[in-house]
């Protein structure tokens, strides 16, 4: 009698012919550098794509959270850049996941314009880990996104920052509260 499989291989078995079939039958390119996608996934872009974003550098300001320009020396771990020395900052810390560039200021226009769910879970889990790893800076109680204003809502159809809040939110098991924040006057447009 030959012993039972176990789930979780059972699970991977599952996953991997499923993706072959998709793949197979169901042929799409990545949404973001338009290749050919070999397997199957619920996010619609390659590997290869989602890897190749340009991550925040270990040596960051203290506050805001971006890497120090070359030419500013940097004392130690605690140090806050030349910009945020300024009593100008409204918030305590600031955190991203990668620099807004190239393959990752693609994949947000993508989120932004097309409403792509899947990547906005993808997006919540790389802020997690950011979060995750800098737990003694971040303390959060609530997750609210930065509403639209009702114009620029209404002719969207959808808040682009909720579709990574929402999940970001629930894998860090704290409150999602997306009226706590009204937009009085609509923002200047950008080229995004």
């Amino acid at each position: 009698m030959p012993p039972p499989l176990s789930r979780v291989p059972l699970q991977r078995l599952i996953r991997n012919v499923s993706g072959a079939f998709v793949s197979v039958f169901f042929q799409g390119e990545c949404r973001l550098c338009k290749a050919l996608l070999t397997h199957g996934s619920r996010l619609p872009s390659c590997q290869e794509w989602l890897t190749s974003f340009l991550l925040i550098p270990a040596q960051i300001c203290q506050l805001c959270g971006q890497p120090f320009p070359a030419s500013e020396p940097v004392a130690d771990e605690t140090s806050v850049c030349a910009s945020c020395q300024q009593p100008k900052c409204h918030f305590q810390t600031a955190r991203s996941f990668g620099e807004y560039d190239g393959p990752l200021a693609r994949a947000i226009v993508l989120l932004k314009f097309e409403r792509i769910e899947r990547l906005g879970e993808w997006f919540a889990s790389k802020l997690a880990e950011v979060i995750r790893a800098s737990r003694d800076c971040l303390q959060a109680d609530v997750v609210v996104p930065v509403p639209l204003h009702r114009q620029r809502l209404k002719a969207r159809g959808f808040n682009q920052v909720e579709l990574f809040a929402r999940p970001l939110a629930k894998r860090l098991g704290i409150p999602f509260r997306p009226i706590l924040l009204m937009r009085t006057r609509p923002a200047r447009r950008s080229i995004c």
